[in-house]
């Protein structure tokens, strides 16, 4: 083989490794959400606290919004169970969540 031969061979390579791991990195696994699940999940994230805002009995509780592969969980204080529950149905009721861990504690 010729130098210029093996040169066009690695780069060739290199290019064909480079696409793979690139694509490897897009994909998701169960600890990690692929580049679109995490776009996803951060608009999901803005709908249930914007739904959360809008709630007038809600507006100022201190809660906490985290969504990963379109589950949502919601933590931190409010003042009634039924300002928890509040939540959790408001944070159901948003397009995209699939389930919602409700860690609310109240206070």
């Amino acid at each position: 083989m010729t130098t210029s031969h093996t040169l066009r061979m690695l780069a060739a390579a290199a290019a064909l490794l480079a696409v793979t791991g690139g694509l490897a990195a897009c994909s998701s696994t169960p600890r990690q959400e692929s580049t679109g699940e995490y776009v996803d999940s951060a608009a999901i994230t803005t709908k249930v606290k914007t739904a959360i805002l809008n709630e007038p009995s809600l507006k100022s509780m201190q809660i906490s919004v985290e969504t990963f592969k379109d589950s949502v969980q919601l933590s931190g204080f409010v003042d009634s169970s039924a300002n928890r529950s509040k939540a959790g149905e408001l944070a159901r009721n948003v397009e995209g969540v699939k389930s919602v861990k409700n860690d609310l504690v109240v206070k």
